[in-house]
């Protein structure tokens, strides 16, 4: 089940304030809806809450590649048919490839996603019997059991509220001796632009909502690789501050790479605003740096 309270860093004021909403939205059931939350996570990457996400390889294509980088320079994959659950545009799936892996089926939540990686993949030449795409829930995979040699995914267990059953799933869909590799949020991830959307939010829309983001210490993500029954669990925490001209570009950047999902439960006539005041509140701050905060981890299915 999805954690009540804020797992990432918020200053103490604005913690206590989140906190507050997220106890009210356990005793009304928002934080135990996760179809809902899911759907408000899906709602947002298909493009249904704004547009921001059509710029999402525009302003967030470097951030994403650096971390597919880092990800991959510890599995090995050549020659291997691979899962890449949470694909999004398909930098991770595409680096693969690129690294030799013989066949990557590219899954996520958003047909939207799923379109402009289906776009890149017929751009670069890759046919079916390199590349191949599903829309699926991670913790509802359909695949029987032993079905890949690996299974990696790139910044998307931090947006699944159920991630213990997420990570099991992986590990069911491996073969003995297949390879997980994710890449997910550590607590300070993107913690600047949180701070300021939480403030700039009206309390008004926000009260009772427990936004759907979830990340988490390294040792914890090593716990869980751990408990899902894998072996040489390893893990490896990469941060640094992305750095932006002015407040504007900064939230250009947070809005189009979160895809404004955390807006979906507002009202549709007040997105518009809220988005407004948000960007108002990152440049008067101004908010010129925002923290990269990435946990790798890997394990062996035994």
């Amino acid at each position: 089940m999805a954690t009540i309270f804020w797992t990432g860093k918020l200053s103490p004021k604005t913690k206590l304030m989140a906190n507050f909403s997220n106890a009210l939205a356990w005793i009304t059931g928002n934080a135990r809806d996760v179809v809902a939350m899911k759907e408000r996570i899906k709602r947002g990457y298909e493009g249904a809450v704004t547009d921001d996400v059509t710029r999402y390889d525009e302003v967030g294509l470097q951030h994403f590649t650096k971390i597919s980088r880092a990800l991959l320079e510890g599995t090995d994959l050549h020659g291997k048919a691979v899962l890449d659950i949470g694909c999004g545009t398909g930098i991770l799936s595409l680096l693969a490839l690129e690294q030799g892996c013989a066949h990557v089926v590219c899954a996520d939540l958003s047909e939207y996603m799923l379109s402009q990686c289906r776009k890149k993949a017929n751009t670069l030449g890759y046919g079916p019997d390199r590349i191949d795409f599903r829309q699926l829930d991670a913790e509802s995979l359909p695949f029987e059991s032993n079905s890949f040699d690996a299974v990696i995914s790139g910044m998307v267990l931090g947006f699944v509220p159920n991630q213990k059953s997420t990570v099991a799933e992986m590990v069911r869909v491996l073969k003995p001796g297949g390879v997980l590799a994710i890449s997910t949020h550590g607590p300070t991830f993107y913690y600047e632009a949180i701070e300021e959307a939480f403030r700039a939010i009206p309390k008004s829309l926000a009260l009772g909502y427990r936004i759907e983001f979830w990340p988490r210490k390294e040792k914890e993500i090593s716990r869980m690789f751990s408990e899902a029954g894998l072996i040489d669990v390893m893990t490896r925490q990469m941060t640094w501050k992305e750095s932006f001209e002015n407040g504007g570009r900064a939230y250009d950047y947070f809005a189009s790479t979160s895809a404004m999902w955390w807006c979906s439960k507002f009202p549709r006539e007040k997105v518009a605003s809220v988005s407004q005041k948000i960007r108002a509140a990152f440049e008067r701050k101004p908010v010129t740096q925002i923290t990269a905060d990435i946990i790798l981890t890997y394990g062996r299915k035994p």
